[in-house]
């Protein structure tokens, strides 16, 4: 797979999962002070992930690109954060919440490899 057509694979890979996030949140308790929170919370920083990483394939320089990775990284790691405090507080679908957070570690794996590699060859 060449690096045109794993960039677009991974933006359908990262859209589906978004939408898997955002109906998983919306079978939450909406009468639950906390799941009222998280829910708007992971809304916000699960959707920042996809707007940053489609934002950072326009990007207009390798810094540009590096910074909306860098965005991109850091809302997925706040949306872990989310998801785990969902699911330890026993709000939800504990399987489907662990699968999903599976699914978010291996794309916050595959964004900060590729910080890793644009930093390997040309400092930022």
């Amino acid at each position: 797979m060449d690096n045109k057509e794993f960039k677009e694979q991974f933006k359908k890979r990262l859209y589906a999962f978004i939408i898997d996030l955002v109906k998983m949140v919306e079978r939450l308790p909406k009468n639950d002070e906390l799941c009222k929170v998280a829910s708007n919370q992971i809304i916000r920083s699960v959707t920042s992930i996809g707007a940053n990483y489609v934002e950072a394939q326009a990007a207009s320089s390798r810094k540009d690109f590096a910074n909306f990775l860098h965005h991109s990284l850091k809302s997925a790691n706040e949306s872990k954060f989310w998801l785990a405090l969902l699911r330890d507080a026993n709000k939800g679908d504990k399987d489907k919440i662990n699968i999903l957070l599976k699914e978010l570690t291996e794309i916050s794996n595959i964004l900060a490899s590729s910080l890793l590699t644009l930093k390997g060859k040309r400092k930022l």
